[in-house]
């Protein structure tokens, strides 16, 4: 067998007073496909750096075979100090690598290597990133959560360029689709110590649950009550997992309710106008259509979304996912056609909840709203430490600052309160994001044990398959259609799954036949003015709608004309540019999400 590329032997390294890694290993041989998985703040992003020579351990040992090359992809790039994202792509290349790969990998990511830094989105700055690291076609890459921020197509179009490299792949991520395709050996970080599987992340769950439940085995046996209640988080992913099996049958079973319904659209129809007063009915959308400018983001589209369906909404950056979820729940008004909400909707959008979290407060009263040790769930009373358990908190944490909490335990404190409050219709923005993978198991339970409707937007395949019922896609120039069952199941019917925009997937135009400075300010750019109105324009629009209603209320005094006419007319007025003035803020705030959405991209 021969010898490893990189092998880190019992690497132990200190975190403050605790130990981060305990005698971890990773060895990674020619071409092997390793994954690196583990909780949210396990140290896999911290081992991965150790990998990289970025971060000396306190303890043990680190190879690398001489003369291989590494190339290491953070979480974070940093382009600075560099003019454009060519520059800095060709930066990376060493002394005959090929120039032409790295502009080549640029355009296939959407780029066209002009592009100054500074102006570039999160997005954007990781597709310059991959580019760099891929470009010399290095013996081992290192992928720390290489997906972050890409959309559908060009997380498909990195599985397609990662699966033709002959190097070794390390790779971080919580993308399980991203994970099944291209991993053959996993490495799972627990603890501080580390367990390999010779197989890929199909294998590796239930590999994990069986590990996880000889542990709690062996811990009644040793009468380990202490050890068992610090590790419920762990062992609760177990018992989980096996509910699956049930919410899979029922998955398919209303998958099979709405390709009827979708089949027979007279029926459907029939049965909503009966059902619609007591709540069947949640969304009707009629030939709804919304332009900005002379750009078309929804056109002609008619759906009906039905009390119980988990509608997936999925598109590429820029193609207005954000904008049809808008419109759908009535928060945008369509410039043509109707949106008709059903009856006695208490409506909770997960966006908000995000919004709200104070980094100074701690975790208990970010749930109870500071008030004891009490919170809300669907109006029952219940003890805060028990909620937080059904999320995979720990007693111990009550006293957490928000602001230390990481970025999956914000991501499961916001779930707790939106889920806390009573709603039967749940709107969902990207919920995946920072979330580890224990975390979406539990995120796909509570939106499969959902009693009422859920819209979701998201770029997770496997989240869709297993929560949708059906899903609604981006066709291009506006267009969108809605199909039945997960993602798979539309990428079946369609014969293709999520295109990039045209303008992300086309390549570059000849650098010699195009003029640089030309295509650079045609490319669309968020300025600091548009970055400040996109932050405060929604509490503009909050206190606009304020002031009206304060109106509203005057003048529907009956008394107020014939007391004082000229008051009258003055409130009538003053309403009247109010809301004027409110629709030209509404308007400003979706056109710049709509080009934050699409530099994203």
């Amino acid at each position: 067998m021969a010898p490893p590329l990189l092998h880190l032997r019992d690497i132990r390294l200190r975190l403050g007073s605790t130990w981060l890694l305990e005698g971890a290993e990773l060895a990674v041989g020619a071409g092997e496909r390793v994954a690196l998985v583990g909780r949210n703040g396990s140290g896999k992003s911290t081992l991965l750096k150790t990998a990289a020579g970025m971060i000396e351990a306190d303890a043990g040992t680190r190879f690398l075979q001489p003369g291989a090359t590494l190339r290491y992809l953070p979480q974070e790039p940093d382009l600075s100090g560099f003019a454009t994202t060519g520059a800095f792509v060709e930066a990376g290349l060493a002394p005959g690598d090929d120039a032409h790969r790295a502009r080549r990998l640029l355009e296939g990511l959407g780029l066209t290597g002009e592009e100054a830094p500074a102006t570039l989105s999160g997005g954007e700055t990781r597709r310059a990133a991959l580019a760099r690291v891929l470009a010399p076609r290095p013996d081992i890459l290192l992928l720390d959560e290489p997906t972050n921020h890409l959309d559908l197509p060009a997380i498909e179009w990195l599985e397609g360029e990662l699966a033709q490299t002959r190097g070794a792949l390390v790779l971080i991520s919580h993308d399980r689709r991203f994970l099944e395709r291209l991993s053959r050996t996993m490495v799972w970080l627990d603890r501080g110590a580390t367990r390999r599987l010779e197989q890929g992340f199909a294998g590796f769950e239930a590999w994990r649950d069986r590990v996880l439940e000889e542990e709690e085995t062996e811990a009644h046996k040793l009468s380990r009550k202490i050890v068992r209640e610090e590790h419920w988080l762990r062992y609760g992913v177990t018992a989980r997992r096996k509910r699956n099996v049930k919410r899979l049958a029922d998955l398919q079973a209303l998958r099979k309710r709405r390709k009827e319904r979708v089949a027979a659209p007279g029926t459907v129809r029939m049965a909503a106008a009966e059902a619609e007063g007591s709540g069947t009915l949640v969304v009707a959308a009629d030939r709804i259509a919304k332009s900005f400018g002379s750009q078309p983001v929804v056109q002609d589209f008619s759906t009906r979304i039905m009390r119980g369906d988990r509608v997936g909404i999925v598109g590429p950056n820029g193609a207005g996912k954000t904008t049809l979820l808008r419109l759908l729940t009535g928060a945008l008004a369509p410039d043509a056609g109707t949106v008709t909400l059903g009856t006695n909707l208490e409506m909770v959008p997960l966006d908000q909840m995000r919004a709200g979290l104070d980094p100074a407060a701690t975790l208990a009263d970010a749930l109870t709203g500071g008030r004891g040790d009490q919170v809300r769930v669907g109006g029952e009373a219940r003890h805060v430490v028990g909620y937080m358990k059904d999320f995979l908190f720990v007693a111990e944490q009550a006293r957490t600052p928000v602001g230390m909490l990481s970025g999956g335990e914000r991501g499961r404190l916001m779930l707790a309160r939106a889920l806390a409050r009573p709603s039967n219709l749940l709107v969902l923005d990207e919920p995946t994001n920072d979330l580890d993978l224990e975390t979406l198991d539990l995120l796909q339970e509570l939106v499969a044990e959902y009693a009422g409707t859920v819209i979701v937007v998201s770029h997770d395949r496997d989240f869709l398959d297993r929560v949708a019922t059906n899903v609604i896609v981006a066709e291009g120039d506006g267009r969108w259609q809605d199909y039945a069952g997960g993602y798979s199941d539309m990428v079946a019917q369609r014969g293709a799954g999520v295109q990039a925009k045209a303008a992300a997937v086309t390549a570059a135009a000849p650098r010699e036949a195009a003029d640089p400075t030309a295509r650079e300010s045609a490319k669309p750019r968020m300025s600091f003015k548009d970055k400040h109105a996109l932050e405060t324009l929604p509490a503009r629009i909050a206190q606009l709608e304020r002031e009206i209603a304060a109106l509203q209320g005057q003048l529907a005094d009956p008394g107020l004309y014939t007391r004082d006419p000229a008051g009258f007319a003055a409130r009538t007025s003053l309403m009247g540019k109010k809301q004027a003035e409110r629709e030209a803020a509404e308007e400003e705030w979706l056109r710049l999400e709509l080009l934050r959405d699409e530099l994203e991209g």
